[in-house]
């Protein structure tokens, strides 16, 4: 009895510690912010996510906020962060037919949603973030995503969106809340309890959880460049296929290191003949100074919201 309660105590011990070491593996991006063509002399030397670093961040906190309950049947997950908060990406996109990024930046082109919010919430969103006298927060991606998302709820509904996450979305390991949250941060593992989320909505992050839980629909890289995207709408997206394959799949190393991105929304850029030749987000403040291209990430996963 003893001895089964010890293994019980202990699976909770290494599993908040691999929290922890994701946490703090991703420093506060603060007074980062991505610098285009710029290749990182020494990767090691920067914090970046997969291993602990010494950085002094209390994400872990806000970890399933108002629903986590540190159940003893969890079993050992790693939660992979989906950003690396220096986002080198070694190239400048070239764009045959149009000007590079920095001259959309300048030109700010077709700067109107292409479609408008159908969600409240999503509305409150876009609201909250261009009445905001911060729109670049610092922190971590998924941190600053999830704020904004349960911001915008509570002032639209009066609560949390916790409270109206389904019953059907548990496992027989998982609250509706845990579910959530290890969808929205890409937690990965090779374990039974791992095991038990939707293989379907992995790796999908914001987009993938909102999605199962009900409140919205996932839109595809194909959709999200065909112009589906609805202004708050949420992305996940992955630089390289074979992180979100890994992810997607299962893995329990705690030194993999996935590197994407997660964010919010606000419209299209469109060029003089209207093609879509962007997006402006709202992150933060990591790469929202820029439009996006889809050469920027190989994976995207986007849900426009319909609470």
């Amino acid at each position: 009895m003893i001895k089964e309660k010890y293994k019980k105590m202990s699976a909770e011990i290494r599993f908040v510690t691999l929290l922890c070491l994701v946490f703090l593996g991703c420093a506060s991006t603060e007074n980062i912010k991505e610098q285009p063509g710029q290749l990182r002399s020494n990767p090691q030397s920067e914090p970046y996510f997969g291993n602990a670093k010494s950085t002094p961040y209390t994400a872990v906190e806000n970890f399933g906020s108002e629903n986590y309950r540190g159940k003893s049947t969890i079993p050992e997950t790693i939660a992979h962060q989906s950003v690396n908060p220096n986002d080198n990406l070694a190239h400048t996109i070239k764009m045959e037919d149009h000007n590079s990024s920095e001259d959309i930046t300048s030109r700010e082109l077709g700067m109107v949603p292409y479609l408008k919010p159908e969600s409240p919430v999503a509305d409150k969103i876009v609201e909250n973030y261009l009445n905001s006298n911060n729109k670049e927060p610092g922190g971590h991606c998924l941190t600053v995503s999830k704020a904004r998302f349960e911001n915008a709820y509570k002032a639209v509904y009066g609560h949390s969106f916790y409270k109206d996450l389904p019953e059907r979305i548990a496992t027989p390991y998982y609250t509706p809340g845990e579910v959530f949250d290890f969808l929205y941060f890409s937690a990965s593992g090779t374990h039974i309890g791992w095991r038990s989320l939707p293989i379907e909505y992995r790796g999908r992050g914001n987009a993938g959880a909102i999605a199962y839980a009900g409140m919205g629909t996932l839109v595809d890289s194909l959709g999200i460049w065909a112009g589906q995207l609805h202004a708050g709408a949420m992305l996940q997206v992955w630089r390289y296929r074979s992180d979100y394959e890994l992810v997607v799949n299962g893995t329990s190393d705690k030194d993999f290191d996935p590197y994407g991105h997660s964010f919010i929304f606000l419209g299209y850029v469109r060029d003089e003949k209207q093609d879509i030749i962007g997006i402006r987000i709202a992150d933060q403040g990591f790469q929202s100074y820029r439009p996006l291209t889809p050469n920027d990430y190989e994976v995207w996963w986007g849900v426009n919201l319909s609470i």
